[in-house]
């Protein structure tokens, strides 16, 4: 990939992909990499720019993510946000104090002046409300840096070395709260790094291409369909890179939605692609009796798709490469480099060990979410597929809480089919950009028909995001709830009761398993 790229450096704050995503929307690639990335490779990537990001530590602390000095001296502007602006100080021989009651501690929403003639707050508002959260504070700020921004307690908020083009906020630019952190960080971007914004999908759909090509070669691709946002468009870039070199295989592993496997088989029909859809719902049922450990079934599931795969490509004939939808997301939250593992994905953790192919090709792995989407309208893709609603790989098996049945596969495909109906009929569907239900193993005592019932809890969840690494859950109207309440309780069997899940990421998941 030729694009300029710019890096953001991981010491383990909770906002590292937001920065991501941020630096994304200003047109500039960018990649998150851990603090433990020696600075030789960092410097062969070539970067426009380096983004410090926070971190929960004080960096004086033997534990402490540090890099060597060597990282201040390649020459490339550095902005350091919170515990990157403690490391920044710290590198080069400033002082970070502690802060106590009466000083520099500040959470939340602050009012801070800044240097307007400093570049990174050019053309901004000299006052403006800024997201603080930190202990520590810069005590004395090393040679050649001055203090570009403050606010009551903070006398170093932002600091600036413009000979060097190191710069410093002790607030964070990245979330909504600091009004003008977007500017600030196109500021950074643009005028301290100079670049020029070259981050499309469309240049990004010709380079992928491009580079598929070149790999494919004259071999054959099998693709890992399964009909939804990802899938699809990693099979509408495939298409158009090698054509007829392509099969995509749809495996209903039967944890789809109800009446979905029809579905995408109608959707694909009139593709130009070969396409085949594998019935192996027995198989991964069978293979899934008696496990609850969501861990497992996501493991067991991902396992168990690469098989089939690998059947369908022997009688396909010598297949060289599986395609993947995989997404940023899923890398991020399946473990990159020091990053927690949140959930082993089927396609990225949960991946055996030995794989019966030459190599798997991912080619939306650096892309979130709403990136696909523009991905797959710059390849022409239908709005229902772009706009399809999110399902993760393993279907229903983790959206049923403990172990699964083919009864709580029935209640649970009805119970969500009426909830999305409810959605879409009160014009909700693009709006809300995740929203399913989920079976939980929890039963309760219920009255229907003048009789007691002890039938199980489904929970409604739903939420709003952008990059499906943050979410906020969606303030669904109550008689919207209600209806879909009502219906369920009514129409699925065995279900007495519904709540819904009020609860954002973090702390939660969007799935619950």
């Amino acid at each position: 990939m030729n694009n300029e790229l710019v890096l953001v450096i991981d010491f383990g704050g909770q906002y590292n992909q937001l920065i991501a995503r941020r630096v994304r929307e200003h047109n500039i690639y960018c990649e998150v990499i851990s603090y433990k990335t020696p600075v030789a490779e960092i410097k062969a990537k070539n970067p426009k720019g380096i983004i410090f990001t926070g971190g929960p530590n004080s960096v004086y602390l033997d534990t402490s993510p540090r890099m060597p000095k060597e990282i201040f001296e390649i020459g490339v502007p550095i902005l350091g946000i919170c515990y990157g602006v403690h490391f920044l100080v710290y590198g080069l021989d400033g002082v970070i104090g502690k802060a106590n009651e009466n000083s520099a501690a500040e959470f939340g929403r602050t009012d801070c002046i800044f240097d307007t003639d400093c570049p990174i707050f050019e053309g901004l508002r000299e006052k403006s409300v800024v997201w603080m959260s930190h202990n520590d504070y810069i005590e004395k700020l090393p040679e050649g840096f001055t203090a570009a921004g403050h606010s009551d307690k903070c006398p170093y908020a932002a600091i600036a070395n413009n000979e060097k083009k190191f710069y410093g906020v002790q607030f964070h630019p990245e979330v909504n709260h600091t009004e003008q952190g977007k500017e600030i960080l196109g500021n950074f971007l643009y005028k301290v790094c100079g670049c020029k914004g070259d981050w499309t999908m469309e240049n990004y759909a010709k380079t992928a291409i491009a580079q598929i090509r070149e790999k494919v070669g004259k071999g054959k691709v099998l693709l890992a369909l399964s009909g939804g946002v990802d899938s699809s468009v990693a099979c509408a870039l495939l298409s158009k890179a090698v054509g007829d070199q392509l099969t995509c295989v749809f495996v209903d592993h039967g944890f789809m939605r109800k009446n979905e496997g029809d579905e995408v088989e109608a959707a694909f029909k009139d593709w130009n692609v070969n396409f085949i859809r594998v019935d192996a719902s027995d198989r991964f049922i069978g293979k899934l009796e008696g496990v609850s450990d969501p861990e497992t079934k996501r493991k067991t599931i991902g396992e168990e798709f690469i098989r089939v795969f690998e059947e369908e490509a022997k009688k396909i004939g010598k297949v060289d490469y599986l395609v993947q939808g995989t997404i940023y997301p899923d890398v991020i939250e399946s473990g990159l480099g020091d990053a927690a593992v949140i959930k082993s994905h089927h396609n990225v953790g949960g991946l055996p060990d030995c794989v019966d192919f030459k190599e798997i090709i991912e080619p939306l792995r650096l892309l979130f979410k709403d990136e696909v989407r523009k991905l797959g309208t710059e390849l022409g893709l239908a709005d229902y597929l772009v706009w399809r609603q999110p399902f993760p790989g393993p279907g229903l098996a983790i959206r049923i809480i403990g172990e699964i049945t083919r009864e709580k596969l029935r209640i649970l495909q009805d119970a969500d089919y009426i909830f999305r109906e409810e959605i879409a009929n009160a014009g909700l569907d693009r709006s809300i950009n995740q929203y399913f239900a989920v079976l939980t193993n929890m039963r309760s005592v219920g009255v229907m028909g003048d009789g007691r019932t002890y039938d199980y809890t489904l929970a409604l969840r739903g939420v709003t995001t952008t990059d499906f690494m943050t979410a906020d859950f969606a303030r669904i109207p109550y008689e919207v709830l209600e209806k879909a309440s009502v219906r369920i309780v009514n129409e699925v069997k065995n279900i007495n009761r519904v709540v819904y899940d009020i609860t954002s990421k973090p702390p939660a998941t969007i799935e619950w398993e």
